[in-house]
């Protein structure tokens, strides 16, 4: 029989003792269309270990929550089976249930939170409530798993940084002399930008790097995109037309990656460039998606 408090002997060195689970889900129709969205982060640095998202099939809100707090901590015990762990969820009802205050009176939740407890010993996690816009990148992993599910296509992660990755920088190893370092972008409405083309850059594995008054970078070390406004930014419209440069091009996965994504972005700011040639604008052999924003800046996305 499974004994939740059992010695895990599974080596720990190197992985943080204490870890961050945040987690969210969600349904269209509750009950309808459902996924859930969990991550580990790192408390000390702020960065996001590992993530998860995931379509259910139809449910309720409840229990798409609930799935997504079983796989935080089913991440979180990947990462290290004997770490304290602090959930963070925006659902007031998993975290009074899941901290005893709450009763549990829905069998399928009783069932969800049963597993919960036997994911990690239940006296080393602690939860906390947290308002929505404090648990966005929960958020958008759950209506990621939703819209995955929804197309017919498998959710894939973003391409979050490997502790080994940044060994391999600081090594003796030869690195290429003209290799990209950072993209900035300047723009006249920073908050516009940001809701379109920070947007696109999350989903196209940038994480949220700093933000400052005047603009805002995405991505790590090896290699960012900065969106920047302020004074020193001239006045008049934005054309990708004039001499300069015209777009940025991404590599966005699948074709069927490719298409979700460009549905996706209708609803945020972006419009598709070519309709006419879609998605062979680029040549018959080029399958892609060239889209714009409000403003002008145009990016394209490239299957693979």
């Amino acid at each position: 029989m499974f004994d939740p408090y059992e010695r895990d002997d599974r080596s720990t060195e190197g992985a943080p003792p204490r870890l961050i689970v945040e987690a969210d889900g969600g349904s269209r129709g509750n009950p309808g269309h459902a996924g859930y969205g969990a991550l580990v982060r790192d408390p000390d640095t702020g960065r996001i270990l590992m993530e998860k998202a995931a379509y259910i099939g139809k449910a309720s809100n409840n229990v798409a929550e609930y799935s997504g707090l079983v796989s935080g901590l089913e991440l979180a015990r990947d990462i290290n089976p004997t770490a304290s762990v602090h959930v963070k969820m925006d659902s007031k009802l998993v975290v009074e249930q899941m901290s005893g205050r709450w009763q549990i009176k829905h069998a399928d939740m009783r069932v969800l939170a049963a597993k919960a407890r036997k994911v990690l010993d239940p006296r080393r996690v602690t939860y906390e409530w947290i308002p929505r816009e404090r648990n966005k990148d929960a958020d958008r992993l759950s209506n990621e798993g939703m819209d995955a599910g929804m197309a017919g296509v498998e959710w894939k992660p973003r391409r979050v940084a490997e502790p080994q990755q940044e060994a391999v920088a600081l090594s003796d190893e030869p690195r290429p002399a003209g290799r990209l370092h950072h993209v900035e972008v300047w723009t006249k409405d920073l908050k516009g930008a940001d809701a379109s083309l920070g947007w696109l850059l999350e989903r196209l594995g940038f994480p949220r790097r700093e933000a400052w008054d005047t603009g805002t970078s995405f991505g790590s070390d090896q290699f960012y995109v900065v969106l920047e406004s302020g004074p020193d930014v001239a006045d008049g419209a934005y054309d990708r037309r004039r001499p300069g440069v015209n777009h940025l091009a991404f590599s966005a996965g699948s074709r069927a990656d490719v298409d979700l994504l460009t549905r996706r972005a209708a609803s945020h700011g972006w419009s598709l460039l070519f309709p006419d040639r879609h998605p062979f604008a680029g040549g018959p052999d080029h399958y892609a998606a060239y889209l714009e924003n409000e403003e002008g800046f145009e990016v394209e996305l490239v299957a693979d």
